[in-house]
């Protein structure tokens, strides 16, 4: 019996396929078996296999004493291996311990599946997730305030994940929930009429700073009674739809945004604005429809729901008749999952706000939106991140205590890198434009991947001198290790699309076949990342296949005049297409030579 494999990009995947029918047919009174098959941790293939199949002893305790035949977990992992159907994938298996099924690739299926890669297009190694649509709300930023080092989490991990969903067939609506809405607004605006009273005349050169501006009308609103009380009437008119206030709105909100673009731009990060104000106007009709469905109650003159193990109700209406946080999310999700017919809705934000989500999360269940069962679409998720720390632990600051603004951050590091570009000797004849490009690159590149190869959940210490070096596991390191790759192809001067049509890979070296198993994992590797939400997953990968390169590939197989030399090109050249899709997965920038 024969299996068709051809549609599914995942190995794991393949092989899942694959013990399914074994175990049918191995334990055919027990339905529901779901095969438990994982890569092994040798990534080359080491000692017992390639991947494991682990139900055996799983299984054991279900028939345990039900007249089956078995004797044990071992005689369990015995049958599964006898009843797998033949494949072309699998060279050999082997039972290991209480019934671990071992499986050893075929070399040649692995070089066949390379090739077809070279052949047909990365893309064709794209997972398959449950999901159509997805909405990532990531970055955020309030207006009128600049994009600082607390947003480079945010920005950088949301654009990675809706990166990997993107190339798993999901649509993904970015969104940027902006700070665009509320009681600063009204000490803003009266500032603003104080400063320029001809609105007309207002434009980003005349406010200057925004940031500036917005502490001056800051210490008015804290140390003008009179002043804070105009504030406070200027929201009410904002928010009831005065022209003269909607116009000064919206013309702070135009210089906010010209700021964060410059930002975005440079991190090559596009977002659709959609902030507070947009969900405003569905406020009352969704709170409405909690309130008919019981879920509102009155508490110490606020309007809340209460929420399952928490002490604290989440209040949707303040005590003075103003909505807050907890409304314009609700709101938002409603019009995300009724309107936008979204099926996964994922929060991107520091974990100090987790509390506020969970709680916001168990009321729409309370509501019927989302099911109770987290592992059921439609479902909402918060990506929660940890802190940015200075060398000194503490949150990280510039000398005089500001936040260190986002520009200044992105500056340094493309100076730095372009400093170090300029010492290297085959940069001496490069245009100027070629040096810029490859400074910005390397350097927001290395800004980038310090951030995404830790557990998002940890704090990390922002060091350009390490995320700058190019030894270790950095974004320089890779970048050079991928340029280094190029420069391989290049000598050669062979034409690379003329050996794919005609040429072979041969994985018969040790270092060959490490490298062609790792290359193969990449389609499982993203359905992991995606669906744990975790980019240090990519990461962690995309090192690995630089070291297994390197060390084991390179150092051993020669490349150029070998009798192996279009096959160990074509290896180069997968090697290459594998790093720059992990590259754009991770919004970073190849370089091509070094």
């Amino acid at each position: 019996m024969s299996v068709s494999e051809d549609n599914v990009s995942s190995v794991k995947r393949r092989l899942a396929q694959l013990f399914e029918t074994s175990l049918r047919e191995t334990v055919p009174g027990e339905p529901d078996v779901v095969p438990m098959v994982d890569s092994c941790s040798d990534k080359s293939g080491g000692k017992f296999g390639d991947y494991q199949c682990n139900n055996a002893m799983v299984l054991w305790s279900k028939i345990k004493g039900k007249q089956t035949g078995y004797k044990g977990p071992p005689a369990v992992g015995k049958a599964i291996m006898t009843n797998l159907p033949p494949s072309e994938m699998i060279e050999s298996c082997s039972v290991a311990g209480p019934g671990f099924v071992n499986v050893v690739l075929s070399k040649n299926w692995i070089a066949q599946i390379l090739l077809r890669m070279l052949i047909d297009g990365i893309d064709t190694w794209a997972p398959l997730l449950p999901v159509k649509t997805a909405v990532v709300d990531f970055s955020s930023p309030n207006i009128a305030k600049e994009m600082h080092v607390g947003h480079l989490r945010s920005t950088i991990i949301g654009d990675t994940l809706a990166r990997m969903l993107e190339f798993s067939h999901v649509k993904v609506l970015r969104r940027n929930h902006v700070g665009d809405w509320g009681t600063q607004f009204g000490m803003l605006i009266e500032f603003l009429f104080e400063k320029f009273p001809n609105p007309e005349e207002v434009n980003e050169a005349a406010i200057g700073d925004l940031q500036a501006f917005y502490k001056a009308s800051k210490l008015r609103f804290d140390s003008d009674p009179e002043f804070k009380q105009r504030a406070q009437q200027a929201v009410v008119r904002l928010q009831g739809g005065e022209d003269r206030y909607r116009k000064a709105w919206k013309k702070i909100c135009e210089i906010s945004r010209t700021e964060f673009h410059r930002v975005y731009e440079r991190l090559g990060v596009n977002l659709e604005e959609k902030g507070e104000s947009f969900y405003n106007p569905y406020i009352p009709g969704v709170l409405n429809e909690l309130d008919n469905k019981g879920l509102i109650k009155e508490s110490e003159g606020a309007r809340v729901i209460f929420v399952d193990g928490v002490n604290i109700p989440l209040i949707v209406v303040k005590s003075d008749g103003g909505y807050n946080y907890a409304s314009t999310d609700l709101a938002a999700l409603w019009y995300r999952l009724n309107e936008e017919k979204a099926e996964w809705i994922i929060y991107v934000t520091d974990v100090g706000q987790q509390q506020h989500f969970d709680m916001f999360f168990k009321a729409a269940k309370r509501a019927g939106w989302l099911p109770a069962d987290d592992s059921l679409y439609p479902k909402a998720t918060h990506v929660g991140f940890g802190l940015v720390l200075g060398e000194d632990g503490k949150r990280f600051r510039t000398r005089n205590t500001e936040v260190v603004r986002l520009v200044d951050l992105l500056d340094e590091a493309k100076n730095r890198s372009k400093t170090a570009v300029l010492e290297r000797d085959a940069a001496k004849d490069w245009p100027e434009e070629e040096v810029e490009k490859t400074a910005e690159a390397v350097g927001y590149g290395a800004v980038k991947y310090a951030d995404l190869k830790n557990n998002r959940l940890s704090n990390y210490t922002f060091n350009f001198d390490q995320m700058l070096n190019d030894k270790g596991n950095t974004a320089v390191y890779l970048l050079y290790a991928h340029a280094r790759i190029c420069s391989i192809i290049r000598k050669s001067g062979k034409d690379i699309e003329e050996l794919k049509k005609n040429g072979k890979i041969v994985l018969d070296h040790d270092g060959e076949r490490a490298l062609g198993l790792h290359l193969i994992q990449f389609s499982e590797v993203v359905e992991e990342a995606c669906t744990n939400l975790l980019p240090s997953t990519l990461c962690d990968y995309l090192y690995t296949l630089s070291d297994i390169f390197t060390k084991k590939f390179y150092s051993n197989c020669q490349v150029i005049g070998s009798p192996e030399e279009t096959s160990r090109l074509l290896l180069c050249e997968a090697t290459a297409i594998v790093m720059r899709k992990c590259f754009y997965l991770l919004g970073i920038e190849p370089v091509y030579k070094i």
